[in-house]
């Protein structure tokens, strides 16, 4: 078993994971939220609390724990140089591993650190929809774009969302904020998401138009991404993954004229996925042990 933990800037979530299973302990999942605003030690002492709830009963000196946090940080240290971002200020320059570890009653080398980015689909490659696949890119869709990479051993943040593209930048054309200006732009109403859409496809036939719209620019991004990282598998996940059935042909199409033939998955995991590719850190050195 490991403990999995996902650190937003408002929350920390987290759970037992069963590393033989590659799945999510039932009963052991919680969330909190979490002032990253407040002071180191009413971070520490937030984040702490969490990971002993979820580790209740078990030996803290060797229990290992794998954590997802936003960065700039320094992973393999654990210290944060996280400044200016409006949450966890006070942590920069700190180290973490060690201050979270004395609250843990456990040593610093029980913890591992990976870039919240590439957590989701570190989560997908360990037991979601990349599980089968030896590399992969992965997309989340949502108010912002991601972009991940993975091995078949551990994921990184591609960092894609500012690549140019078009007369600006990715994120310009493959998020919420495009669907609703391009609605707007359209039928001059504003809708809250993509989700809105969907349900409004019966009344306006146009929303069918947009979908295909979003797809082509999607298709775009996706060629030169695929054409120098070569995976086996693109995973979508986020919100707008949802809809995946109303874009995704537009986005073959794009990559048919490429010639490129590489499967689109949808994510498996939901929320879990970061908690579990968090976990997943320890697989190897568990079972090798």
């Amino acid at each position: 078993m490991a403990v999995g933990v996902d650190i937003g800037g408002s929350h920390i979530t987290a759970a037992l994971v069963d590393l033989e299973d590659r799945s999510i302990i039932e009963g052991t999942w919680h969330r909190e939220r979490v002032n990253g605003k407040g002071t180191a030690e009413e971070i520490i002492d937030a984040w702490a609390a969490v990971i002993k709830d979820v580790a209740v009963g078990l030996d803290a000196a060797n229990l290992v724990i794998g954590i997802g946090v936003p960065g700039p940080f320094n992973y393999e240290e654990g210290i944060s140089l996280m400044k200016n971002q409006d949450k966890y200020d006070t942590l920069y320059g700190l180290n973490v591993k060690e201050l979270l570890a004395a609250r843990l009653n456990t040593s610093p080398k029980n913890i591992q650190f990976i870039n919240d980015a590439g957590c989701f689909l570190q989560g997908e490659g360990f037991s979601g929809a990349a599980r089968d696949f030896k590399s992969a890119i992965g997309l989340t869709l949502g108010t912002g774009l991601g972009s991940a990479i993975y091995d078949g051993h551990q994921s990184k943040d591609a960092d894609r969302w500012c690549a140019p593209f078009k007369d600006s930048i990715a994120e310009d054309y493959i998020s919420t904020r495009w669907f609703i200006k391009r609605y707007a732009a359209i039928s001059g109403r504003t809708v809250k998401d993509v989700k809105a859409l969907t349900e409004m496809m019966g009344e306006d036939a146009r929303i069918a138009g947009i979908f295909e719209e979003f797809g082509t620019n999607l298709g775009e991004f996706l060629v030169p991404f695929i054409q120098q990282e070569k995976p086996e598998v693109v995973v979508l996940g986020g919100n707008i993954a949802n809809a995946a059935a109303l874009f995704t042909p537009a986005v073959y199409k794009v990559l048919d004229s490429n010639n490129i033939h590489v499967p689109l998955r949808v994510a498996m995991l939901g929320e879990s996925a970061a908690v579990i590719g968090a976990a997943s850190l320890w697989f190897g050195e568990i079972v090798s042990a």
